[in-house]
């Protein structure tokens, strides 16, 4: 799968790193939803590093699309709010 990090590029990802992505795109959805601007700030890091640990580098030279789309660690807690579905930003 294919994970887009705004302002930064696209990452090609295993299927066992989208699980460990999901699991921290759960703890930034309840940050969001407590409106806890702390908490939020940690998430985001957390998931935008760890995605850019297990993620590798798509060529850029490669047109296609981004199965999912994670905000830059520079978003804020509004920017992701209006990013967020039902299932957080990563489905599953």
């Amino acid at each position: 799968m294919i994970v887009r990090i705004l302002g930064e590029g696209q990452l090609k990802m295993s299927d066992d790193a989208l699980l460990e992505l999901n699991e921290l795109d759960d703890v930034l959805s309840n940050a969001v939803d407590k409106g806890d601007e702390a908490e939020f700030q940690a998430a985001l890091t957390n998931l935008v590093n760890k995605a850019r640990a297990v993620g590798t580098p798509v060529a850029d030279d490669y047109i296609g699309p981004s199965e999912v789309i994670l905000p830059g660690p520079d978003a804020t807690l509004e920017e992701v709010k209006e990013l967020l579905s039902d299932e957080g930003l990563i489905p599953g």
